[in-house]
């Protein structure tokens, strides 16, 4: 079921590279990444933006700003957008420079309704 909501999110948003679900530790619950994704080791990539994710929830705690939705890191290469849908789980796509963010931020959005619920505790 995960594995086919990644690719869902994939496929259609284009300049997509990839999708993984991460925990707060750092590891990746489930991952689909197209060729080109998978020769770039964004997975490798994703794992370490997890301190920037705690770090920024921990700011908007601390600023009493309330709980992190999103996060989006833009590089030269490689565009990653992160949406929480759970106290300890967040979905990240990764996109090539020209991806489309707003249908990627789309797609992560309506996925968060069916995430959440399958990693409710």
């Amino acid at each position: 079921m995960f594995k086919e909501t990644l690719q869902t999110i994939v496929e259609k948003t284009d300049g997509s590279l990839g999708a993984l679900i991460m925990g707060l530790d750092g590891l990746s619950v489930e991952k689909f990444f197209t060729q080109d994704g998978s020769a770039a080791n964004l997975d490798v990539a994703a794992a370490e933006l997890t301190s920037l994710i705690r770090s920024a929830s921990r700011s908007g705690n601390d600023l009493d700003l309330g709980e992190l939705h999103e996060l989006v890191v833009k590089h030269e290469k490689a565009t990653f957008v992160m949406r929480f849908f759970g106290k300890e789980y967040f979905a990240v796509l990764a996109l090539a420079p020209d991806g489309n963010i707003g249908r990627g931020r789309y797609e992560l959005r309506k996925a968060e309704l069916t995430l959440a619920e399958e990693f409710a505790v």
